[in-house]
């Protein structure tokens, strides 16, 4: 049977994705992501707060 399947550690693939924690950010960014959340907890509690 062939080793078409076989996938090791030592990949060819290009390397462009990484994942959050390693990833640079600028204050910015986490302020942008701040106002994101802020935003979006305000849906979520404000509208049925307001209406119940």
């Amino acid at each position: 049977m062939a080793d078409d399947t076989a996938h090791g550690h030592d990949s060819e693939e290009p390397q462009g994705r990484t994942t959050a924690p390693m990833s640079a950010f600028s204050v910015r960014d986490a302020a942008f992501g701040f106002v994101v959340m802020v935003i979006g907890v305000a849906l979520v509690f404000g509208i049925p707060l307001a209406f119940f």
